[in-house]
């Protein structure tokens, strides 16, 4: 068996880990399982992995914690994991919960601290630039919606109280505008995956969430044609020190996806909740 293919059994485990605690309203349970079936196949893979985003740097988890080193020897690997993206999706039975992992070459996923980052990403046929995370989001939406024309541009957000002008700026453009409660991720995922001929289901997905997701959509969205731009988003003196103890001092400074996660990375998913 090829090392990819162990990456995707570790997420397919953690996936059929997740399926007894479905709707069951125990998130922790789930995201317990998703972690323990995955490291477990990691831990078996021929490599000298390292993870580099895991289960958190504040909760200092027993296992995928940033800095734990997996596998039985081989080529250094870095690893992005989010065992269990959307632990509410998955304890309510809702759309969007994923097992989600990132991998590359030692050194080729930026070391993400946990705290907020700024998102912009877009699909296929649609462009971006790093001015755009200053662009008034109307303005934006205006431009995105003049190569899309005549079609309606669609955006996703989630929905947080931070975003509430934002919402409020969309909705006057005319845009189509779905809320979703969690999954950053696959947010980010649907403006380049299609089902069949269908296109992505949105245009443009906005907001501020997780950096360790942003590393994680963004290794996955321009193989697919999208474009992801990101800003860290740092509001306390706690997250600046999490920021520099990471050697990040320029908080201001515009992540390309590539600045994130090299052309050598590869996102490895598996769905546990219906994403439709």
């Amino acid at each position: 068996m090829d090392l990819h293919s162990y990456f995707e059994h570790a997420v397919a485990a953690a996936a059929q880990a997740c399926l007894p605690w479905i709707g069951k309203g125990d998130k922790v349970s789930a995201d317990q399982a998703a972690v323990q079936a995955m490291r477990q196949v990691l831990n078996t893979a021929p490599m000298a992995g390292r993870i580099v985003i895991g289960e958190g740097e504040r909760d200092k988890a027993p296992m995928l914690h940033i800095g734990e080193e997996l596998g039985t020897g081989g080529p250094a690997i870095d690893m992005a994991v989010d065992p269990l993206e959307g632990t509410t999706l998955c304890a309510e039975n809702r759309p969007g919960a994923l097992c989600v992992l990132a991998y590359a070459p030692r050194g080729d996923l930026l070391h993400a601290p946990d705290i907020y980052m700024q998102k912009l990403c877009v699909g296929p046929g649609l462009s971006l630039c790093p001015s755009d995370m200053d662009l008034p989001l109307d303005a934006l939406i205006a431009r995105l919606s003049a190569q899309r024309a005549p079609a309606p541009l669609r955006v996703l957000m989630l929905d947080r109280p931070r975003h509430r002008a934002w919402i409020d700026q969309v909705r006057a453009t005319g845009a189509d505008l779905d809320l979703i409660s969690d999954g950053d991720v696959m947010g980010c995922l649907q403006t380049v995956l299609s089902l069949g001929e269908a296109p992505p289901a949105y245009d443009l997905y906005v907001g501020i969430g997780g950096a360790p997701e942003g590393v994680l959509a963004a290794s996955g969205v321009p193989h697919l044609g999208g474009t992801f731009l990101g800003r860290l988003h740092a509001s306390t003196p706690d997250e600046h020190l999490r920021a520099q103890r990471l050697n990040i001092t320029d908080l201001d400074q515009i992540y390309s996806s590539h600045d994130l996660a090299a052309p050598t990375a590869t996102l490895v998913i598996s769905g546990v909740t219906a994403h439709v």
